[in-house]
């Protein structure tokens, strides 16, 4: 059996669209099956090398509630929030997850951030994927692993304009179109008793 075949077994690919004002959804909500998404999840944990990265917020350095990785091609650098990150080398496993993501986006990505959400305490807060090194209308690609958490999004311009989505243990969100450009998501934080989370959002830098 292949690598590929042990990795990953039969899975639910339906897709559901969902078109927002000046951008695009698309959701898998079982891109993975639940042994296979049991198993990545359990060895991301493991062997991932997580950071609890900092921002300087107010003149003083302030720790992202959630932790991080970053891995991708050797020219991926990637800069946010006043820091820019080196990505590590890809493991095996990241890269028969970006290829399988890629087949599925009808694109190819170079990197990959990793999020770690221990419990309902850590969170994501507002912003876009729109820097200037992730070029015009970027696919961001989206892979949650464990708990299921709230996905806001709201536009930037017209504050009437949101949207929610319950990201599900093995699926897959593709942000398409000018959607970056013009929302902004998070992942907020939840007083209900919540296991940990793991998000994988793909993307292509250029250099």
């Amino acid at each position: 059996m292949s690598l590929q075949g042990s990795l990953f077994g039969q899975d639910n690919n339906q897709k559901q669209e969902i078109s927002l004002e000046n951008g695009l959804l698309e959701y898998y909500p079982q891109f993975f099956t639940p042994t296979d998404s049991d198993r990545i999840f359990q060895q991301l944990i493991s062997t991932i090398t997580w950071k609890q990265e900092s921002m300087r917020m107010y003149g003083r350095e302030v720790l992202f509630p959630r932790l991080m990785a970053w891995y991708g091609d050797a020219n991926s650098s990637y800069s946010f929030s006043g820091n820019t990150f080196e990505p590590l080398l890809w493991t095996a496993e990241l890269l028969l997850i970006r290829d399988r993501v890629a087949a599925a986006a009808g694109t190819t990505f170079n990197s990959v951030l990793l999020n770690y959400y221990r419990s309902g305490n850590d969170s994501m807060g507002w912003h876009a994927d729109d820097e200037p090194e992730l070029g015009i209308n970027p696919v961001i690609a989206s892979v949650n692993m464990g708990a299921t958490r709230r996905f806001l999004l709201r536009h930037r311009h017209h504050k009437n304009l949101k949207y929610e989505i319950a990201l599900e243990h093995g699926s897959l969100l593709l942000m398409k179109g000018q959607l970056q450009h013009f929302w902004e998501h998070q992942v907020p934080k939840t007083a209900k008793p919540v296991g940990p989370r793991i998000n994988l959002t793909f993307r292509y830098i250029y250099p």
